[in-house]
């Protein structure tokens, strides 16, 4: 019989979690082109200038600024210069016509943008020539982007542990990066309890429910760039339980589960992982989601080397109420998993909003109520809290963190913490 534990903060198990972490090690090689989501290893460092030399930040003329003081100057054009071509020397007294993303030449100091400008042709015994009058009092440096103005040589533009986005990928692309060194992804198993649970496109028996967990945690694990193997709905019986732990924890980094985390007599998640490894049962003072299991699943080709365990896969066995479970994921299964990648940032974005509504139902648990940005720029919050409506995940646009014992007056600032920065 597991001894009763008092209730953890919702700051208690997080740490307990990130305390157990082992980061991934393994490094591989990717095209830069397919390294979105994946999350760099090591530091990347620019090999060059961005831009490599002073270019120009419009379509118009380089001048020297000496030749244009009076304000409407007139110069001979004496180049063309289109972006990825090198132009001559600029003269005294000429200007060159130039576009966007060339470089300025070589006595040049300024652009100036041709909407200040006039041009003209004229025709004469050595041919046809283009002149332009300069109707603005130019200063140096004008509309010129300078070499290294973005990135310098041999700086650092990536550091390792980031979760590579595309604007990182563009970043890499720059400075001409077309593989990067990425953590290999984390390996998943995931599998789902009840002999209640029915798929999709299944008929649906009398007392049967269809399995929405399925789906809304697989879909959680892609957004974080999980490898995923899902086992789909396990039997409700201690041995097909264990049989799927073993099978799951040979060649996974951690193994989800979601029902059956309870100490009903119908609970066989606990008493099959303990079977097999080693379980805390959690009871987190967090609503939605108080009952959470954290431990850990043995392989069959472990070696014991002095520890309780030498090769284990790790195992969170997650509420079956799908607000419950998809609340638990955001709070400790999404950092559990990023700390894993080597992320060290996993604290999501919080803002203090203000509640145009009351809640007076206060609780001796950490509360996340769903809430939606109002027209207003306040926060409303979705009728019904109960963890079983999953409407209330797709109606909101994040989670206002109550905490315990504590009431909410319409005006109350309070902590909201979007989907948005949950999600990804």
């Amino acid at each position: 019989m597991m001894e009763k534990k008092p209730m953890l903060t919702v700051a208690q198990a997080l740490q307990t979690l990130l305390q157990a972490v082992r980061p991934l090690q393994e490094i591989e090689q990717v095209s830069t082109l397919a390294a979105n989501g994946r999350v760099l290893a090591l530091a990347q460092n620019s090999g060059l200038y961005v831009p490599p030399m002073d270019n120009t930040q419009m379509d118009g003329y380089a001048v020297r600024a000496v030749d244009c003081e009076s304000g409407c100057a007139r110069l001979k054009v004496s180049q063309r210069i289109p972006a990825g071509v090198i132009g001559e020397p600029l003269q005294a007294g000429t200007a060159a016509r130039i576009f966007t993303g060339a470089f300025i030449p070589v006595g040049a100091d300024a652009v100036v943008m041709q909407e200040q400008c006039e041009v003209e042709k004229l025709v004469d015994s050595d041919g046809e020539h283009t002149f332009v009058t300069i109707h603005h009092q130019v200063q140096s440096g004008e509309w010129i982007r300078r070499q290294g103005e973005d990135i310098h040589k041999d700086a650092e533009i990536l550091s390792a542990g980031t979760r590579l986005r595309p604007q990182e990928l563009g970043l890499a692309a720059s400075v001409g990066l077309a593989t990067l060194p990425v953590l290999r992804a984390l390996r998943v198993a995931v599998f789902f309890t009840g002999d209640e649970l029915t798929m999709p496109g299944e008929t649906l028996k009398e007392g049967s429910i269809y399995n929405s967990n399925r789906f809304l945690l697989t879909g959680l694990l892609q957004n974080l760039g999980c490898h995923i193997t899902d086992y789909g709905i396990v039997p409700d019986n201690l041995a097909a339980t264990r049989a799927t732990l073993r099978e799951a924890a040979q060649e996974h980094d951690l193994i989800i589960t979601s029902g059956g985390v309870s100490v009903g007599e119908e609970d066989h998640i606990r008493p099959a992982v303990e079977a097999e490894g080693h379980i805390n049962m959690w009871q987190i003072a967090v609503k939605p989601g108080k009952p959470l299991a954290f431990g850990e699943v043995r392989r069959v080709t472990a070696q014991e080397q002095g520890s309780e365990y030498a090769d284990t896969a790790f195992f969170l066995g997650l509420p079956g109420n799908p607000v419950s479970s998809f609340v638990t994921f955001l709070l400790f299964v999404r950092p559990f998993i990023l700390r894993m990648q080597g992320i060290q940032n996993i604290t999501p974005m919080s803002y203090a909003m203000r509640a145009d509504f009351e809640w007076k139902k206060a609780d001796k648990r950490n509360e996340f109520l769903r809430a939606k940005i109002n027209s207003q720029g306040g926060l409303t919050i979705f009728p019904n809290q109960s963890s079983g409506v999953l409407t209330s995940t797709v109606w909101g646009d994040g989670l206002i963190d109550l905490a315990a014992g504590q009431t909410i007056t319409q005006g109350d600032m309070v902590r909201f913490i979007p989907f948005s920065g949950l999600l990804d």
